[in-house]
């Protein structure tokens, strides 16, 4: 602490900026990471981290980024790859819409998923059970990760879906 402002003070960088805790929390490490094992990832001071997905064993990562999201932690990592030529010759236009989500040129249309319309009383009730809790307290901060994760349920719906959908439209559509 006293170092950052001896820093601002001779002018070498500004003014100190607080971390808020429980907020955005992630960091990123870069060169010394290692794959152990096809579930394990060692990164320098904290050590062995056991993932759930299965990690390409044998590349290095250039990088690791460890970040925190309604209360689960997730590891995302850089790698370096060939790109792969895609085949696909047909080309396809996208009309993105208020009703449907998208039409295509194929005259196929894509309904959206709409998961806040499917998960949005819950949401409401969460909300509404939270009202009155003194803020700050332990049942408001319990009650608040319980919403926090709901929200990212329904971001990750969303995701997922546009995820799934550009690249079903990638992989079947090539424009030169």
């Amino acid at each position: 602490m006293r170092s950052a402002w001896d820093r601002c003070f001779k002018k070498i960088s500004g003014i100190p900026r607080f971390k808020k805790k429980f907020k955005n929390d992630s960091f990123t490490l870069d060169g010394t990471i290692k794959v152990v094992d096809h579930y394990k990832i060692q990164v320098p001071v904290i050590g062995v981290l056991k993932t759930y997905e299965r990690l390409p064993f044998g590349l290095r990562p250039k990088s690791v980024t460890i970040s925190r999201k309604a209360n689960r932690w997730f590891i995302s990592y850089k790698l370096e790859t060939e790109p792969r030529a895609n085949n696909a010759s047909t080309k396809i236009g996208v009309d993105l819409g208020v009703l449907r989500f998208a039409t295509l040129s194929t005259g196929e249309q894509i309904e959206s998923p709409m998961p806040l319309k499917k998960l949005g009383k819950k949401l409401a009730k969460l909300q509404w059970r939270n009202r009155n809790k003194e803020i700050r307290s332990n049942n408001w901060r319990k009650a608040q990760t319980k919403i926090a994760k709901l929200h990212s349920h329904i971001a990750n719906i969303r995701k997922d879906f546009i995820h799934k959908l550009t690249t079903k439209l990638a992989s079947e559509n090539q424009a030169a």
